[in-house]
């Protein structure tokens, strides 16, 4: 039973229901004429759905919102700490394994760059590589696509070097295929990488003044 108490707890606090309180394991919305009551949140919800709302005026319904917020303070102060607690632990969750979804063209492409920039390189690397990317969509500071992060132009020149020479033409390795399938998992993030550079070969000397985040094989790879 407190499980399914929490469980409620916290459905009504993400979704931002109408739902105000607890009192004897009931819970407790208010609809601006009355209390309704149920075990269960998504009763309850249903209940003000089918309420009776012909007397309430334009006013009431657009300071409802703000009457549930503070309602909420009804809540016992330890049954609110949990449910912030379960609230955040499940956003920071579902954050850190949320899978990506892109089309197939989207995932070759990227395929043949993790194959191009990591050939030579372990699985894991190449996973990286391609981890990069991703983060790299997801950062404000990059383009919003695989295809124009892997096609971005910076300078006169493209951010990855074999779309500049041609190499990103040549097929991807059925390794390189799994890495891109692997990163897409979103498992690890590489704390938010979005560079890399091999310090055997790089010339540019403004890339080594970003945070090293870790060392994968030849790669080094920075926030």
């Amino acid at each position: 039973m407190k499980n399914i108490l929490l469980k409620s707890i916290v459905v009504a606090c993400v979704a931002t229901t109408a739902f105000i309180g607890i009192q004897n394991r009931t819970a407790e919305a208010f609809t601006g004429q009355r209390v309704v009551k149920s075990e269960n949140v998504w009763d309850t919800e249903q209940q003000q759905n089918k309420g009776n709302f012909s007397n309430i005026n334009k006013e009431q319904k657009n300071d409802q919102s703000d009457v549930q917020i503070k309602k909420m303070a009804q809540i016992p102060d330890k049954t609110k700490v949990l449910a912030k607690k379960s609230v955040k632990q499940f956003m920071k969750n579902r954050e850190k394994h949320k899978s990506v979804s892109i089309s197939a063209n989207e995932k070759d492409l990227l395929a043949r760059l993790v194959e191009a920039e990591a050939k030579g390189e372990s699985y894991e690397g190449k996973v990286a590589v391609a981890t990069v990317v991703l983060n790299r969509v997801d950062s404000p500071n990059f383009p919003d696509t695989v295809t124009s992060v892997i096609k971005q132009v910076v300078g006169h020149a493209y951010a990855f070097s074999p779309v500049q020479n041609g190499a990103i033409n040549k097929p991807a390795s059925s390794e390189a295929k799994q890495a891109v399938k692997q990163a897409l998992t979103r498992k690890n993030r590489l704390h938010g990488s979005v560079y890399f550079y091999n310090p055997k070969i790089a010339t540019d000397k403004w890339i080594q003044s970003r945070k090293v985040v870790t060392t994968i094989g030849n790669h080094v790879f920075l926030k």
